[in-house]
């Protein structure tokens, strides 16, 4: 028998290698003989970069950048050099993440730029990349991707006219415009990897939908929304198109628009994660499919990595079981054959969020789900 393990991250617990090494762990309790293969996932958020090299090979790769405040880090890039193409992955929340900016409140919108994630692609770029797959997921800004175009060379002025720099926090907030000589070419295919469809501005734009949990107040998400149409226009006259009504164009607080504006094309980040790793190829002659995540519930329809797995788990002919550290049913529009929570007995979060706790209960909701289908091919000989 054939079984995979492909899970998204339990956020706050385990990454998505982790999870799989944990599941892949637990089957061999039961089935030592049995063939398990683990595969990183990732809808183009956190974990994006991991899961790519895990299964494609290639290398990290650390390059000078700065945070979404403007302070200076190292964080790595992915290459990956095949068929004559090089192809660099660039995971936003890895240097412009909401995880890293400390406190989230009204404080942050003004401050919070993307101008790293451009240092990023440049550098990208300058190690040979002739194609960057941009995972946008667990970013702090909504800037419209200001700072990410200033920093590859875009003029984009402030109200005073003043150039926007690695810390001049969000360029929104002051008047964002873009200078003579517009758009700046990149010389590379810019994917574009969101898990959201949500355009630019207006009701279920990147201020509206995304600025309160990055700490907007009412007033500012009005403010930020205002200013984003604004921003809007400024690339439709550079580009000749709105950018702004391109499914997804509101991701990553406005980013993914900004990058379409210099040729980016918006994917599905989950569908361009499992093609870039043969994830369908891996599932080939499986007859039991695991994935799951932190909190399995109605959001895992919408774009999110279990749900693709799924559908391809099902287009295998396996079965396929969803393990999660919390379950909220029902859990529909998705093909799962089961869906199962890991906790054993009540837990605080605290608890609940322990590695060692995360990996053994997999663990052990593994071996029994691979037990049951044990018993029932056997059952049938």
């Amino acid at each position: 028998m054939k079984v995979v393990a492909a899970l998204d991250s339990f956020k706050g617990s385990l990454d998505s290698v982790a999870a799989g090494q944990a599941v892949r762990s637990g089957i061999r309790t039961v089935a030592p003989d049995v063939e398990v293969v683990v595969r990183a996932v990732a809808d183009g958020g956190e974990g994006t970069l991991v899961a790519v090299l895990e299964a494609a090979g290639g290398r990290a790769v650390p390059v000078p950048t700065v945070d979404a405040l403007g302070r200076p880090l190292l964080a790595d890039i992915g290459l990956v050099e095949r068929n004559g193409r090089c192809t660099a992955i660039v995971e936003a929340a890895r240097t412009i993440g909401l995880t890293d900016v400390g406190t989230v409140d009204a404080g942050l919108p003004p401050r919070a730029s993307s101008y790293g994630l451009g240092l990023q692609i440049r550098a990208a770029v300058e190690r040979g990349a002739d194609r960057v797959l941009v995972g946008l997921g667990g970013t702090a800004t909504t800037d419209g991707g200001t700072g990410m175009l200033a920093a590859l060379g875009a003029p984009v002025l402030d109200e005073r006219g003043r150039t926007v720099g690695p810390a001049s926090g969000n360029a929104l907030w002051f008047g964002a415009r873009l200078g003579a000589g517009g758009l700046p070419r990149i010389g590379a295919e810019i994917h574009v990897l969101t898990d959201v469809a949500n355009p630019l501005v207006g009701p279920d734009g990147a201020a509206r939908v995304f600025g309160p949990q990055k700490g907007a107040t009412v007033h500012q998400i009005r403010l930020l929304d205002d200013q984003m149409s604004a921003w809007a226009a400024e690339l439709a006259r550079a580009t000749g198109r709105q950018v702004a009504d391109v499914p997804g164009a509101g991701a990553a607080g406005g980013i993914a628009a900004a990058l379409v504006a210099v040729g980016g094309v918006v994917r599905p980040g989950f569908e361009a994660i499992a093609e870039e790793t043969d994830l369908e190829g891996a599932m080939r002659g499986a007859r039991l499919v695991f994935t799951g995540e932190g909190s399995v519930d109605a959001q895992t329809a919408w774009g999110k990595a279990p749900a693709g797995v799924a559908r391809l788990a099902r287009r295998a002919g396996a079965v396929v079981v969803a393990l999660g550290g919390r379950v909220e049913r029902p859990v529909t529009d998705v093909p799962f054959d089961a869906v199962l929570p890991i906790h054993s007995r009540p837990r605080s979060l605290a608890a609940a969020l322990a590695e060692e706790v995360s990996v053994a209960e997999l663990a052990a909701t593994a071996a029994e789900v691979t037990r049951m289908v044990l018993a029932l091919d056997h059952s049938r000989l």
